[in-house]
C-alpha cells in the first residue's frame, strides 16, 4: 500500500494515499472505536455536510472571500459527496468526542482533496487548498455539526413517516374489514361491554395518527438553523450578511424552508429541538407498545387465552413444544419501542449535559435520534407487512363471548336498572346461563325488544330507544 504524508498540529501521519480523508479524520477512527456504526453508514448526514460545504462556498465566493477557481472546485467536490460517491470515506465512529469536530473535520478534508483531483493536483497539495482555510471558510464546528443533524433529521423523517403512515393505513384497512364483527370490549382485563372489532383496530389507527400530526409539527423546528454562528454564536470570522446568505444557499441546495434562528447564542447552545424529536418518537413507541400487547393479548390462546383473533404463523415457536406458534412480530416490534424509549433517555441527559455556549454531546443525541428513525420505520413496516396485513378474525368465537358474559348485562342497565342488572349478573355467574337466555326466560323484555337491545348498532354506538324504557317500566310498576 502506498501511502501520503500528512500533518496537523499534533505531528504527521502516514495516509493510504487512496484516501480522500486526512490526518484528523484518521486520529479519530483510531480514537473512537464506539458502536461501529461510521459517519458514512448514515449517508444523510454525510449528504447534509456536503450541503454545507456547498452553501459555505457559495456563500464566500459571492462576499468576496473565495476566488472562483477554489470556490468551484469545493462545489464541485461537495456536489460529488452530496450525490453518495464518497460514503466510504467517511469511516468515523457517530458516536465521537469533541462535539462532532472530528466529522466536521472529515468533511472538510475529503471534499478538499477531491476538490484538490479536480484542480489538478495532487491529494495532500494543501498549499494550493486548505481544508480549514477554504473548505471551513467562515464556519465552525458549533454550526455545522448541528445544522447538518437537523437536516439529516428533516431528511431521514420522509421514510419514517412513510413507515408510521404505512401501519396507520393497514389498522384503518383492518377496521373496515371487521367493521361488521361483534366482540367483548375489555378494561382491566375483565369484561366491559360489547364494541366491533372494527372500532378497535379504528382506535389503534387513530392512536398513531394523532402523534404522527405531532411529529410533522416537531420536525418543522428542525428547519431553524444556525448557521453563521461559528463558534459561540456571535460570528466571529465571518462578514455581515454571511449567515442569511449561507441559510438562503443551503435552502435552495437541499429544497429545504431553511430560516436563520433569531438569536445565534442561543441555537448554538440549545439542543432542545432533539429533545423535542425524540419525545414525540417517543410518546409513538409508547403507543406502538401498547397497540403491540393488545394483538399478543388479543391473539393469546388459541384454547387458554382470548383468541379474539388469528396472528400469521410466520415461523414455529418452541424447540420443544410441537405446533406451537408465538407472536413473534408484535415481540420484536416491542423490543424496538423499547429501545427508543432507551434512546430518548439517553438524548434528554445528553441534552441536559451542555455547558455554557455549548452541547458536546451531539454527536450521542444524533447518532440516537437517527438510529430511533431507522428502526422505527423498520419495525413498523415488519409489524404491517408480517403481522398486521394478515390478521384474521374468530367471528363466531366473539360473537359467542359476547352472548356468553355476564358484561351484556349493561346493554340492559338503561331498561331494567342499574340493581336489577347487577343483580341478574349474579345469578348469570352462578348458574352459568347467558345474559340474554335469563332476560328471555324473565319476561321483563319481549323477544323484539330483546333483539332490538342486542343489535349490534345498538351495543356499540350511542342509542335511546325511549319507548322500550317507558315499556319496562309500566311493567315494573304494574309488577310492584
Amino acid at each position: 500500500m502506498k501511502y501520503r504524508t500528512e500533518h496537523d498540529s499534533l505531528g504527521e501521519r502516514k495516509i493510504p494515499s487512496d484516501k480522500y480523508y486526512g490526518t484528523q479524520t484518521l486520529r479519530a477512527i483510531e480514537n473512537f472505536k464506539i458502536t461501529g456504526n461510521t459517519m458514512g453508514s448514515r449517508p444523510k448526514f454525510v449528504h447534509a455536510l456536503a450541503a454545507i460545504k456547498q452553501a459555505a462556498a457559495l456563500t464566500n465566493m459571492e462576499l468576496g472571500l473565495l476566488d472562483s477557481k477554489k470556490g468551484n472546485a469545493i462545489i464541485e467536490a461537495s456536489k460529488e459527496v452530496y450525490e453518495g460517491k464518497f460514503n466510504d470515506e467517511f469511516p468515523i465512529d457517530m458516536i465521537q468526542g469533541g462535539a462532532g469536530t472530528s466529522a466536521n473535520m472529515n468533511a472538510n478534508e475529503v471534499i478538499c482533496n477531491r476538490a484538490l483531483e479536480i484542480m489538478g493536483h495532487q491529494k495532500g497539495e494543501y498549499e494550493y487548498l486548505h481544508p480549514n482555510n477554504h473548505v471551513n471558510l467562515s464556519q465552525s464546528t458549533n454550526d455545522v455539526y448541528p445544522t447538518a443533524s437537523k437536516i439529516a433529521i428533516v431528511l431521514s423523517s420522509v421514510e419514517l413517516i412513510e413507515g408510521i403512515e404505512a401501519i396507520r393505513d393497514a389498522f384503518f384497512t383492518k377496521s373496515k374489514e371487521f367493521k361488521e364483527i361483534i366482540k367483548m370490549g375489555r378494561t382491566q382485563l375483565q369484561d366491559a361491554v360489547p364494541m366491533t372489532m372494527g372500532q378497535e383496530f379504528r382506535a389503534f389507527g387513530v392512536s398513531i395518527d394523532e402523534d404522527l400530526v405531532r411529529l410533522k409539527e416537531v420536525l418543522d423546528l428542525c428547519n431553524v438553523i444556525n448557521m453563521g454562528a461559528t463558534a459561540i454564536g456571535t460570528g466571529i470570522n465571518t462578514l455581515p450578511g454571511y449567515a442569511e446568505i449561507v441559510c438562503s444557499h443551503l435552502a435552495e441546495i437541499t429544497g429545504l424552508p431553511l430560516t436563520e434562528a433569531p438569536d445565534l447564542v442561543e441555537a448554538t447552545s440549545d439542543t432542545g429541538v432533539f429533545v423535542s424529536v425524540s419525545s414525540i418518537l417517543k410518546r409513538i413507541a409508547v403507543k406502538l407498545t401498547k397497540i403491540c400487547n393488545d394483538l399478543r393479548l388479543l391473539s393469546s390462546g388459541p384454547i387458554a387465552g382470548f383468541n379474539d383473533i388469528n396472528l400469521p404463523a410466520v415461523q414455529p415457536g418452541s424447540s420443544i413444544m410441537p405446533g406451537k406458534v408465538n407472536p413473534v412480530i408484535p415481540e420484536v416490534v416491542n423490543q424496538v419501542c423499547f429501545q427508543i424509549i432507551g434512546y430518548d433517555t439517553t438524548i434528554t441527559l445528553a441534552a441536559s449535559a451542555g455547558q455554557l455556549q455549548l452541547n458536546a454531546f451531539e454527536p450521542v443525541i444524533v447518532y440516537d435520534l437517527l438510529e430511533s428513525m431507522t428502526l422505527f420505520r423498520r419495525a413498523c413496516l415488519t409489524l404491517k407487512e408480517n403481522c398486521v396485513d394478515g390478521i384474521t378474525a374468530n367471528e363466531e368465537h366473539c360473537r359467542e363471548e359476547v352472548l356468553r358474559s355476564p358484561g351484556l348485562i349493561t346493554a340492559f342497565a338503561p331498561y331494567i336498572g342499574y340493581e336489577e342488572s347487577a343483580r341478574i349478573a349474579k345469578d348469570v355467574l352462578k348458574s352459568g346461563k347467558t345474559v340474554y337466555d335469563y332476560i328471555k326466560e324473565s319476561g321483563i323484555l319481549d323477544d323484539k325488544d330483546i333483539e332490538i337491545i342486542l343489535s349490534p348498532k345498538n351495543m356499540t354506538s350511542p342509542h335511546a330507544k325511549f319507548d322500550i324504557i317507558v315499556k319496562v317500566r309500566e311493567k315494573q310498576e304494574e309488577g310492584e
